[in-house]
């Protein structure tokens, strides 16, 4: 049985990290992975995703050249080659993490991990021999997988999760998307730019839910305008998938409705991988499907900690990542300090893109702050307009009293990559004053956070 300083179960973007950190800090570090190196993230999330997303992008740049004075005759899309980039790329950064792993002298142990009283992990090959490891901290960060509706069960033909709708053999003509966070939104974007009639369907009374409202409300015009269907208040209550496409009915304000289409994309959020593998026999304690840690990561069982998707914090890579750093370090014996949830940034890179972080407009009214709120449109922007991109703005949020940034809120072409500005800032604790005092160049879409905060405080000047 071999002995380690920390074993890592799962590779996902919370697990290689938080080896590779363990690693650096010099600790003897092995980590456990069933399926492929980088976890769902990076072979069948985030990074695959992205490849998609920059190719319906590109392909619809190459249908309005004539907007920027170009011709661009007889385009057209290749969905078997799409397809298979986006694969060529997450193999590529499989290929990295192995890379790390040599690097960092990681062992890498392939199998299905099964957590043992004692700080132990018994591991299933493909062969089907089991192998014993112990380690003295074990990090629990097996993530999470697609969730299904009782009224949506999928099977992976008609009715699909986000694995299927990355690698599709033939584009669908009619799409349904079920759920409008990230996911579902980003997968509509993809599909109607490769120009698949997409319904979006929604429970919640507007899209993007979790997004501050004037940010749905931008979106849901911007894919209306694409031509992107949306429903809102929708409940989904039946299937039908027995004729040639598939049939759901759903519920709305004026009764039933049937929609019909050639598949539906199920994308109602995530549930946690934390079944079979040893919970229950070390003793570790869960509510409602997250494993119970404190603010270092550890769980109620000496020596057994958790990260990542399978925790109470946000579903997000860079969640995990942080998490996964911060639980070595304390493992280490370094000081450091509790993560600052509500300073996460969240991202979805539809077009237009929307990133936030921090309070939205509501949350801060309702926590009792007196506000002052800022809004700049990228229809006022010398480079938005310069770029073709003028959909969208940028919103920010300051406590009236002592000019604390509680919350910045973007939608608009980049706006993923601006939005660091605002958490270093609130990081820092900076004020709007001292924003506004920043000099942000020209013209770039940065300056609409400089352009918003000027508003918040009455100076905007190209408004």
């Amino acid at each position: 049985m071999s002995n380690f300083d920390l074993i890592v179960l799962g590779s996902g973007p919370g697990g290689y990290v938080t080896a590779i950190r363990a690693s650096q800090l010099g600790l003897k570090t092995a980590i456990i992975e069933k399926e492929s190196l980088g976890g769902v993230c990076l072979n069948w999330g985030c990074i695959p995703t992205k490849a998609l997303l920059k190719s319906a992008q590109v392909f619809e740049y190459l249908q309005h050249a004539n907007d920027y004075g170009l011709v661009a005759e007889g385009v057209d899309k290749d969905f078997d080659a799409v397809v298979k980039r986006s694969r060529d790329v997450a193999d590529g950064m499989s290929k990295g993490v192995q890379f790390l792993m040599k690097k960092n002298k990681i062992e890498v142990i392939n199998g299905y991990g099964t957590l043992k009283p004692g700080k132990k992990i018994s591991v299933k090959g493909e062969d089907g021999k089991e192998t014993e490891y112990s380690g003295n901290n074990i990090i629990i960060a097996t993530g999470a997988r697609s969730r299904e509706l009782p009224s949506l069960p999928q099977d992976g033909k008609k009715i699909i999760g986000y694995r299927e709708a990355m690698t599709l053999e033939k584009q669908p003509k009619k799409m349904i998307v079920v759920g409008s966070g990230a996911i579902g939104i980003e997968f509509a974007y993809f599909y109607n730019s490769m120009g698949t009639e997409i319904t979006v369907v929604e429970y919640l009374p507007r899209i993007v839910p979790v997004e501050d409202e004037d940010v749905s409300k931008q979106l849901e015009r911007s894919f209306k305008k694409a031509g992107v269907k949306i429903m809102t208040s929708v409940e989904v209550t039946g299937v039908d998938t027995s004729g040639d496409g598939v049939k759901v009915t759903v519920k709305t304000a004026k009764g039933e409705q049937i929609l019909e289409a050639d598949l539906v994309l199920s994308a109602v959020g995530i549930k946690t991988n934390i079944e079979n593998i040893g919970l229950e026999a070390v003793g570790i304690a869960t509510d409602r499907d997250k494993i119970l840690v404190n603010g270092f990561y550890q769980t109620n069982i000496p020596g057994y900690y958790a990260i990542g998707d399978v925790t109470p914090g946000q579903a997000l890579a860079h969640v995990a990542s942080a998490e996964g750093i911060l639980c070595v370090e304390k493992i280490a014996g370094m000081h450091v300090e509790v993560l600052d949830y509500g300073n996460i940034p969240s991202c979805t890179y539809c077009s237009p893109e929307i990133a936030s972080v921090g309070l939205t407009e509501a949350q801060a009214k309702e926590a009792g702050h007196d506000i002052k709120v800022g809004k700049f449109p990228f229809s006022a922007s010398g480079k938005a307009n310069a770029s073709g991109s003028s959909d969208g703005f940028v919103k920010v949020i300051f406590d009236a009293k002592y000019g604390e940034w509680l919350g910045c809120h973007m939608i608009g072409a980049g706006v993923t990559d601006m939005i660091a500005e605002a958490v270093l800032g609130r990081k820092l604790e900076t004020t709007g004053h001292e924003v506004l005092k920043a000099v942000h160049p020209h013209p770039t879409m940065s300056e609409a956070v400089m352009e918003a905060v000027a508003d918040a405080y009455d100076e905007v000047i190209h408004l």
